[in-house]
C-alpha cells in the first residue's frame, strides 16, 4: 500500500484535518495571515479547505460570517471554475491538470452555496465538476485521476448543496452513463469479505481484493444518503440501530428484499449507506467510541477527524442515539480533543458540525464554547448576539443571533461536503490514505 506523493499527498492530509501544517510567521492569528482567513498556520495545502469548513460551522450555528472571510474564499476560485488547496498570488493563471483538486472545489462550493451571494462562483465551480467527472461516475482527487471515494463523496456533496440530484448526473451519453453513485457503491466490501469489513469502503479501486478504510467509510456513508454536515434531520432517532448487510456463505440471504442485489452487494445507495454506518458502529465500539488513525507509520491513536465525520454520518441516517457515544468521549476531558483542535479552525468546524448534527450544543462542548473559539481564529463576524464572545478561553456559553438570509438553512449538502469536511473532512487534501495491492 502507499500514499499519493507530492503536495497532492499533503493536500489531502490537511482537509481530513490529520495532519499539521507548518506554522506561520505569527501565532496569535492575525498578523501575517491573509485578510479574511481563518487560522494562523501555513495555508499551502488547506487554505480553501478549512475556510469552507469553518464558512459552514459558523453558518449551521446562526452566525453570519465576515464579509472578507466570504470574499477570501471566493477569490481562491481558479478562471475555469475550480479550486486549487490555495493560491498566494490569485493573480497567476491555476494548473488545471495538476493544481486544481476536486475536494477543495466541492467544499468551496457547499460553503458559497451556504453563505450565499456567489452564485456565479458556485455555477462555475459545479460546471468544473460536471466537466471532470469520470467515465466510472466518480471522481478522482485531481482532474482525470482515478475515481476514489472520499473525492467522490464530496462531489456528491457540492450537487446536492445546490439542488441538484447527483443520481440525475451521468457520464457520458445513453443507457451506458453512469452515475457518482454508481462509482461510489463499487467501492464497498460485500459479503464476500470478512464479516468485519462488510459494508466498509475501499479508498479507490485496486488490483486484487480492496481495503477497508473507515475514513472513506465515513465520507461515503454520508454521500450515499445524499446529505452533507448539516440537514434537516438534525438530532433525529429512528429508534434502530444502522442495517449491516444481510450475509449467509458470502451471499445475501434474501431476507431483505431491495437492500441486497441478490449478489452480496448493497442494491441501493441507502442500503449501502446502512451498511457503512453499521460497519463504523461496530470499529468505534471496539476501539472505545471512537476511530484509530488510518495513517502510514502512524502510533496507535485516535483519529478525531474521522471520528467527527462519523458522527456526522450516523446522525445523518438518524441514528444519533448510536452517535451519542463517540460524540460524549469527544468531549471527555481525557480524550485529546481539545489539544488537538486548539487554535485549529478545521478542527473546530469539525467539532461543531458534528455535535450541531447529532443534536448536542457545540457551544457547551465539554464545558468549551467551540463557537467562540472558531470566531477566534478569524475575522469577526458580521452578526453576532451582545456577549457572545465570552473570552479568549472560549469557555463562555452564549447565544449567536441566526441569520438565515444567507445560505441553504439547514440543508448543507442536501449537501455535503467534503466534509471533508473533514469536512475536513473532514471537508478533508492531505495524507489521506490510498491503499494499493
Amino acid at each position: 500500500m502507499n500514499i499519493r506523493r507530492s503536495v497532492a499527498a499533503l493536500s489531502l492530509c490537511a482537509a481530513l484535518g490529520v495532519a499539521a501544517a507548518p506554522a506561520a510567521v505569527a501565532d496569535d492569528g492575525s498578523a501575517g495571515r491573509p485578510e479574511g482567513l481563518y487560522g494562523a498556520k501555513d495555508p499551502t495545502f488547506d487554505g480553501v479547505w478549512r475556510q469552507s469548513l469553518a464558512l459552514l460551522a459558523q453558518d449551521a450555528v446562526g452566525v453570519t460570517p465576515a464579509k472578507s472571510a466570504i470574499d477570501w474564499l471566493a477569490g481562491q476560485s481558479c478562471a475555469d471554475g475550480g479550486f486549487a488547496a490555495y493560491r498566494a498570488d490569485t493573480s497567476k493563471a491555476c494548473d488545471p491538470k495538476k493544481g486544481e483538486f476536486t475536494d477543495a472545489t466541492s467544499a468551496a462550493v457547499q460553503a458559497l452555496a451556504a453563505v450565499g451571494g456567489r452564485a456565479e462562483v458556485v455555477e462555475k465551480g459545479i460546471g468544473w465538476l460536471k466537466r471532470h467527472q469520470n467515465d466510472d461516475g466518480g471522481w478522482g482527487m485531481n482532474p482525470g485521476g482515478p475515481s476514489d471515494a472520499n473525492s467522490t463523496s464530496a462531489a456528491i456533496g457540492a450537487l446536492a448543496a445546490t439542488g441538484q440530484d447527483p443520481a440525475e448526473l451521468t457520464s457520458g451519453s445513453g443507457e451506458d452513463g453512469k452515475t457518482p453513485y454508481d462509482a461510489l457503491l463499487g467501492l464497498q466490501l460485500d459479503c464476500s469479505a470478512k464479516a468485519e469489513e462488510r459494508g466498509a469502503f475501499a479508498y479507490t479501486a485496486a488490483k486484487g481484493k480492496p481495503v477497508a478504510n473507515e475514513l472513506a467509510t465515513a465520507s461515503a456513508a454520508l454521500a450515499a444518503q445524499g446529505k452533507g454536515f448539516v440537514f434537516e434531520t438534525v438530532g433525529k432517532d429512528n429508534g434502530a440501530d444502522p442495517e449491516p448487510l444481510s450475509c449467509t456463505n458470502g451471499k445475501s440471504d434474501g431476507k431483505t428484499d431491495g437492500e441486497t442485489d441478490g449478489k452480496g452487494k448493497a442494491g441501493t445507495p441507502k442500503a449501502a449507506a446502512e451498511a457503512a454506518l453499521a460497519h463504523l458502529s461496530r470499529v468505534m465500539s471496539d476501539t472505545g467510541a471512537h476511530l484509530k488513525s488510518a495513517l502510514p507509520g502512524a502510533e496507535d491513536q485516535p483519529d478525531f477527524s474521522g471520528t467527527a465525520d462519523a458522527i456526522v454520518a450516523l446522525a445523518a441516517g438518524e441514528h444519533s442515539a448510536v452517535a451519542g457515544k463517540p460524540l460524549q468521549w469527544l468531549q471527555g476531558k481525557d480524550s485529546g480533543t481539545a489539544a488537538w483542535a486548539k487554535g485549529d479552525p478545521g478542527a473546530l468546524a469539525k467539532l461543531i458540525l458534528a455535535a450541531h448534527a447529532a443534536g448536542a450544543d457545540p457551544r457547551d462542548f465539554g464545558g468549551a464554547d467551540l463557537v467562540q473559539q472558531l470566531n477566534a481564529t478569524g475575522p469577526k463576524p458580521e452578526a453576532t448576539a451582545a456577549g457572545a464572545e465570552s473570552g479568549a478561553d472560549g469557555d463562555g456559553k452564549s447565544e449567536e443571533k441566526k441569520d438565515d438570509s444567507g445560505g441553504i438553512g439547514g440543508v448543507w449538502w442536501t449537501v455535503g461536503v467534503c466534509a471533508i469536511a473533514g469536512v475536513g473532512i473532514g471537508f478533508l487534501l492531505s495524507g489521506r490514505k490510498k491503499q494499493q495491492l
